[in-house]
């Protein structure tokens, strides 16, 4: 899995320019976990290369990688200036205003996304967590993490979002069932573990990590 939204491959063939060669570097970078060297290796490639969508969105990723979610939203608006219709740059400017407390506006744009790209579970997923975030329409956030399901009944952390919604909605017991489903196909995930043990009165419920969305919104395959 790779962090955050998927990135498209960056082909480095014979006519690969500087720009593919930086943002390649730079996601080499990022992929061994170092998102600040990632960034500094790709202020150069974008001061050379403005209109780079790909750089951009990039940027956006590795931004909120480092908690900059001011300069996360500022590169996502710059793609999307680019691409209004990417939908990558959509929801990653989405998780930024989620970060930033604009909920309504986090909203909007997780539906814009899936506009863009209805077929793609990820940016549903977005839009679930963007209705939780803001603490309100429930049932569409569930409604958002079951088409994700749909979409791709293989990655867990579709059900642990569809889970979190149940549960919003006051729906324990299937609440619970999304959780086991979640663990059962990633027994390892200790946040899940720890929701479920909430659900089960095992444990109290801490508030959410800062980086847990993090991972929410986006370790998935391209």
């Amino acid at each position: 899995m790779s962090s955050d939204f998927a990135q498209p491959a960056v082909s480095l063939g014979a006519g690969a320019g500087p720009t593919d060669v930086g943002i390649a570097r730079a996601t080499a970078l990022f992929e061994r976990m170092d998102p600040a060297e990632a960034a500094r290796t790709l202020e150069p490639v974008l001061a050379a290369d403005p209109a780079s969508v790909a750089g951009w969105n990039l940027m956006a990723r590795l931004r909120l990688a480092l908690d900059d979610n001011q300069g996360a939203l500022e590169a996502a608006n710059k793609a999307i200036a680019l691409a209004p219709d990417n939908p990558s740059a959509l929801a990653t400017a989405s998780r930024a205003l989620t970060l930033l407390g604009k909920h309504e506006d986090a909203v909007t744009t997780a539906y814009r996304a899936v506009i863009a790209d209805p077929r793609n579970a990820l940016w549903h997923d977005r839009v679930a967590w963007a209705l939780l975030a803001a603490d309100r329409q429930f049932a569409d956030a569930e409604q958002a993490a079951r088409t994700a399901i749909g979409l791709d009944p293989n990655e867990p952390h579709y059900y642990f979002t569809h889970g979190v919604a149940l549960e919003a909605l006051g729906h324990t017991d299937q609440a619970r069932q999304a959780m086991l489903t979640s663990l059962r196909m990633e027994p390892e995930n200790p946040v899940a573990q720890h929701r479920l043990a909430v659900l089960n009165g095992e444990a109290t419920r801490e508030p959410t990590p800062k980086k847990r969305g993090f991972k929410l919104f986006g370790r998935k395959k391209s």
